[in-house]
Formats: C-alpha cells, structure tokens, sequence
C-alpha cells in the first residue's frame, strides 16, 4: 500500500509539471520498450531450443566466434580511400547472442553494432589457402535482425601478401573473391566477384556473375554457400538450395578471356560508302490533285443543338456551403469570394453554356505527301571495321585456380545495424561443409520458425473487427503489445488524472509494471522519501533529465524482476487455463 500510494502521489506531482511531462513520457516509453523486450524474450523462450555445442569438423578456416574470438580477428582502423571524403572504419563489433528469434542458446556471432557507419573487421588464416586443382567451399550465416534496407552483407577473402595488416584492412586492401548478399533500394543480390590476374600485362580486373541470385531478407539466419570446382563450374546455394550454377568461362562480365579478334582501329569507313537500304523512289511524281494544306477536322455544319442544351446556364457555379474564413480580412486580402463548382444541372442535361457545332474528320484530308520507297541500288549494307588479332588476347582454361587467400575480412557500410555474422567455414570439402550447416543453420533455422510462429497471432485471433479498448487485450495472446498498449494508457490517463490512471490501469503497478515504477520513483527522488519527499519542491527540468538517466539505469537493474514477473504470470495464466480444462474435461 505504501508503495501504491507513492506512485500515486509522485504521479500527481510530476504529471502536473508540463514543462516536463514529454520527457517522462519519453523515458516511459523507452522503460516500456525495455519491459515488452524482455516478455517477448519470456515467450520466445517457451520454445525448446537446443544447446550451442562448438563443433569438432575440421576445416582450413572455421569460425564459430567462441569466447577466444579476440584472438583471430582484429578492427581496422584505417581511412576509406578512393573517395571524396577519408572516413575511418569506425563502426562497431560485439560478438554476441542474436536478440531477435534466438535459435540456440548460447550460440553467438559477429555482430555489425552501428546504423550508417563503415565497419571493417578481419581474421588472417592460420596459413593461407589453395584451392589450386581443388575445390574450394565458402558457406556462412547471416542473420539481418533489423532487415535490410540498404547495405551489404559479403565477406571478402583477401589476397595473401606480406603487405596484409589487419589493423590497415580497409575497401583497397586486395581481395580474391567477394561473396554474399547486398541489398539497396531495387538492387538485390548475392554477389560473387573474383579478381582475375591478366597473364600479359599482370593486371588485375574483377569478373561480376551476371546472373545474380536474390538475398533473403528475412529476421530468420540465411545460409550462404559458394562452390567453386576445379572444372570451372560454380554453384551458389542460399539455404542449403542450388540458386545459381554455372561456368566461370561463361557467366561472367567482363569475360575471363578476351575475344581472339577485335575491330582493326586504323580501319575507317569510305566517305563513298551507302548504308540506307530504302530510297523515295524518284520516278514517283505528287498528283495534282493533292491538298497537303487540308486540315484533318473540319465543322459538322450538319450537327443540330440538343433540345434540352441548357444555353443560359453557366458551367460552374459558386459552391452554396462555402463560408468566409473566419480570419478573412477583407481590406488585407481583399473581397472573399467562394470557390466555384461544376454547375449540378449540366449533369442533367447534354450540356451548359453557348452552343457550338462540333468538329468532325475532314474527308479531303490527306496529309504530307510522299513517295514510295524502293530499294537503294547503291546500298553496300552496314559498314564495319575489318578484324585483326587481338595483341592483348590469352586463354586461361582455369580461371578456378584462385591465388592464395590468406585472411577473410568484412569491410560494410550499411544503414543497417545488428546484422550476425557466424558458422564460417573456409575449405575443400562440400560434404564437410554440409554436415556442418545440418549440425548448426538446420537446427537453427527450425528453432527460429518455431519462435516466430509462437509470436505470431493465432488464426483465431485474426478477426477483421478492430479491438475496441486495451481493456480487450489478452497477456496469452500477444504479451508485447499487452504491455505496450497498457503503459500507454496508462501515460494517458495520467496526463489528467494520475489516481484515476493507477486505478483504471492496475496492471502498470503491478508486476509487469515494475520498470515503469522505479523510473517515476526516481524522479521524484528516491524510494525512501515517502509523502516527504513528493511534497518537496519539483526538480527544475535539468535535475529531472539527470534523474531520468539514473531511472534508466535502475529500470535496468530491475529486469531480472521484470522477467521473474512475467514468467511467474505467465505461469499462473496458464495453470487457470489448465483447471479450467480439466474441469471441463471432467463435466
């Protein structure tokens, strides 16, 4: 009862403050937040989810981001070049557990922090690898827990050399092949790019896929996997599905290998030369009788105006319920006049107004006169430049020997934040690397689906009349949205009446309503203040600010209470549910 009346007395004196009634409901809002994420992570949890097991397969490069990852990777530091302004990769990295439709527990990834910044971050090989006369296999998960709007999701494998500096990885550093998804606006792709070295000049030049697959954006984690074979041929499977195959000779731009022959540039076409095929054939002559000047319409001097055309009537009118603007003034606007409308007895008629005849085709109209076109007897068709040899030209049959790959890097920019990155395997083996995506994105991926249907409202549930009260709301039904919409009224009752919002809204004060309650607690001063310390003076709006930080970090401090509260209510909730059955069972 003491507590209940505090609050009911804090939210009298703090409500009444208008100066600062929108920060508190800005930081109630966000305690709010706060509360509905930890019941949705309550009821996410009821789904059974298996256990994060590091696995024991063996590859060239595996990363399952375990708790020794600082070990491996390292952020860059350097400025982005080649652009008009240098920015510094200065976005964030954490590896972490996913907080949007957890899928095992304890299992974390590499987690991309930061909205709208550059973020660079990159792992050397414990030796580089080879896929010379082999195959090579790149597969990793990706998990857009916010979407996509715009940014990419690749990883890069980069270039083996001695000039590889982990904390200078930045968009010039050399790469190999670039792969997986990127989305921007209508552009949505997984990408797969490989640089190619020029057997003649030495120079590098990036070969795009043409045919590029489309990313999955989803909240779910996507498998990506990219297969290069020593026949030249590639496959891209996104979850696990072939989503592309094809031949690196063929499918790709620019090709691999250039064309043997190539235009001669010395070669220029005669000035004599006819390329028009058809001519005006100059026998024609124009008949005498041909009126080029002949307009295409002409009066119907035969058209007769309609009995009821209403001559006398005007087409629009002045709207009869258009009202003077009460601010109208009439020496500095001048005089009001209504706005007009189409006259309504023109619709009932053939039409309103002064009647005129009407127009009509021209019989005698024949247009500009031309001749007939033949075929042009001095027509040597489309001239081209003759061929030569293509000094520049080599054949590469094996454009799937990559050069050795000596680290995997992500460099992104993306207005994005809390993209995952995990499960990444660098190998040969595709067996290897099937087993390893069934022991690790299957399970996952089944988890994740369970949760979200376990989010999603029941069929049942979806009924075209609208709730008309949050007082219609079920907690069972949809937790986060019960939350959410009780603290929101609860806000605005108390805009007016704060007793009234605690007692038409109780729940805001009972469990689920803790996070709230230490925040207006604090803002008063402190829960050991009692009436005392409510009746003293208001807090100026600064003191108010500073306190709702320290509300924050308190509401914080409450969420194993919060989580306690709605498990135990949810608990609770479900044994009533439980009787109820059963007794219904038993009659």
């Amino acid at each position: 009862m003491r507590v209940a009346s505090l609050l009911t007395l804090g939210c009298a004196a703090v409500l009444s403050r208008a100066d600062v009634l929108e920060d508190i409901e800005d930081t109630a809002t966000e305690a709010t937040s706060s509360v509905a994420s930890v019941v949705e992570s309550v009821t996410s949890s009821m789904v059974s989810k298996p256990t994060f097991t590091p696995t024991t397969l063996k590859a060239p490069f595996l990363e399952q981001f375990t708790d020794d990852w600082e070990s491996r990777w390292q952020v860059s530091s350097a400025k982005k070049e080649g652009t008009e302004e240098e920015w510094t990769y200065n976005g964030k990295w954490s590896v972490e557990e996913p907080t949007v439709l957890r899928g095992i527990e304890g299992d974390k990834g590499l987690v991309l922090k930061d909205k709208a910044a550059h973020h660079a971050i990159s792992a050397k090989f414990p030796k580089a690898i080879s896929n010379k006369k082999d195959t090579l296999v790149v597969q990793y998960e990706v998990k857009l827990q916010a979407g996509l709007e715009c940014g990419g999701a690749y990883l890069k494998l980069l270039q083996d050399n001695k000039a590889l500096h982990a904390e200078e990885f930045s968009n010039a550093s050399p790469y190999i092949i670039m792969f997986g998804p990127d989305k921007c606006g209508s552009t949505n792709k997984v990408h797969f790019i490989f640089r190619h070295k020029n057997p003649k000049t030495g120079e590098y030049e990036e070969k795009h896929l043409k045919n590029t697959p489309m990313a999955r954006i989803t909240k779910q984690t996507s498998l990506y996997t990219l297969i290069v074979k020593p026949d030249q041929t590639y496959e891209i499977r996104v979850d696990g599905e072939t989503a592309r195959a094809g031949s690196l000779l063929e499918d790709f731009e620019p090709a691999v290998n250039p064309d043997k022959e190539i235009d001669d540039p010395k070669d220029t076409k005669p000035e004599d030369w006819v390329e028009e095929a058809k001519i005006a054939d100059p026998k024609e002559k124009k008949p005498s009788d041909w009126d080029e000047d002949a307009p295409y319409e002409i009066v119907d001097e035969e058209a007769e105006k309609p009995a009821d055309w209403l001559e006398n009537e005007p087409t629009t009118i002045p709207d009869p319920e258009a009202e003077k603007p009460e601010d109208w003034d009439d020496e500095e606007d001048g005089d009001w006049e209504p706005p007009t409308i189409r006259n309504p007895k023109c619709d009932d008629a053939s039409g309103c107004g002064p009647w005129e005849k009407p127009m009509k085709p021209n019989p005698e109209y024949k247009g500009k006169w031309t001749a007939a076109l033949i075929d042009n007897p001095l027509y040597k068709g489309i001239w081209a430049p003759k061929k030569i040899a293509n000094p520049a030209y080599y054949e590469d049959k094996a454009p799937a020997d990559f050069e050795p790959m000596g680290a995997i890097g992500f460099e992104i920019w993306t207005m994005q934040n809390d993209i995952l990155f995990d499960n990444i395997y660098i190998g040969h083996s595709i067996s290897d690397a099937e087993s390893f995506g069934n022991s690790t994105f299957t399970p996952k991926k089944d988890t994740e689906k369970a949760v979200e249907e376990s989010e999603a409202p029941k069929p049942d549930e979806k009924d075209d009349s609208p709730i008309k009260s949050p007082s219609d709301l079920s907690f069972t039904a949809d937790p986060v949205t019960f939350v959410t919409e009780k603290v929101k009224l609860f806000i605005e009752i108390a805009k007016r009446d704060p007793i009234q919002a605690i007692t038409f809204v109780p729940e805001v004060s009972a469990p689920l309503g803790i996070g709230l309650l230490t925040l207006l607690l604090v803002l008063l001063g402190g829960v050991g203040g009692g009436a005392a310390a409510v009746s003293a003076k208001a807090p100026s709006k600064e003191e108010l600010q500073q306190k709702a930080k320290v509300a924050q970090a308190k509401a914080a401090a409450t969420k194993e209470q919060v989580v306690e509260a709605v498990s135990s209510g949810t608990q609770r909730v479900q044994e009533e549910v439980d009787k109820r059955t059963t007794r219904s069972s038993a009659e």
